[in-house]
């Protein structure tokens, strides 16, 4: 039986779930991390996990299936007893998704469904099929976004998707309060990371705008919103339940 907390990180291979899944490892967690696309990458990361001490899993997850909430389970449940000798969690980070800048008069029914599966339907039964592996006082922490508070031109399925996940985290702090399993969100904002084509990254111009409307004087990077998520799935965060932390750096307040 394993003594050390296991945190399960979707998308872990990259980008924000990456620095997730490496500050959660130098808070002592054990870590399972998802892939979509690019198992080389998710990996690599196990790797540099494994090489804090820490042991690490890496398992595949399509969100844009509709049945992978519920394959991933079953998979889950039996890597935890094949590599840990266990059958529960104590920590999962719903991080895993995609981004498009597509306006609404461009909007297609197709582009919704894939939006509202992976963001938000997907998410939603996914939670569901895991919250019996959680162990009673573990947590949840939800990935939002800065666009539920500021409209950002062409996020508007992707921000309509996140604000369905910021009235969800709330259900689920009161449905699953019997197991004091504390539900929180983390909403970023403009990240300097490979999300949505690069899109900070690769366009000087929008970093600018961003930047200069920052009262800190940036765009963020993965290590600003690692470390709130680790935060969140400790002992330090013992009493913060059914909040919302937006990691912005002030943006356009």
């Amino acid at each position: 039986m394993s003594n050390t907390p296991i945190a399960l990180v979707t998308g872990g291979g990259r980008g924000l779930g990456k620095d997730m899944a490496i500050r959660l490892a130098e808070a002592g967690k054990d870590l399972v991390i998802t892939w979509n696309s690019n198992s080389e990458h998710a990996e690599e990361v196990a790797e540099q996990i494994r090489a804090l001490g820490r042991r690490a899993l890496v398992l595949p997850l399509h969100m844009e299936d509709p049945e992978a909430p519920f394959s991933f389970a079953a998979a889950l449940s039996k890597a935890l007893t094949d590599h840990w000798n266990v059958n529960s969690i104590d920590y999962v980070v719903h991080n895993a998704g995609m981004g498009a800048t597509i306006p609404m008069t461009q909007a297609k029914p197709e582009d919704f469904d894939r939006f509202m599966q992976v963001h938000f339907k997907g998410v939603y039964f996914l939670t569901q099929q895991l919250m019996p592996m959680v162990n009673d006082g573990g947590g949840l922490v939800f990935i939002s976004s800065g666009t539920t508070r500021f409209s950002n031109p062409g996020y508007s399925m992707y921000a309509s998707m996140k604000g369905a996940i910021e009235v969800l985290y709330r259900y689920v702090a009161k449905e699953y309060s019997s197991k004091k399993i504390r539900s929180n969100v983390v909403a970023p904002g403009a990240i300097e990371t490979d999300f949505n084509n690069a899109t900070i990254r690769n366009n000087p111009q929008v970093k600018q705008m961003i930047a200069s409307n920052t009262p800190l004087g940036r765009v963020g990077q993965a290590d600003d919103i690692g470390s709130v998520v680790a935060f969140l799935c400790s002992d330090a965060a013992k009493w913060v339940n059914g909040q919302k932390i937006e990691v912005t750096g002030g943006v356009f307040i």
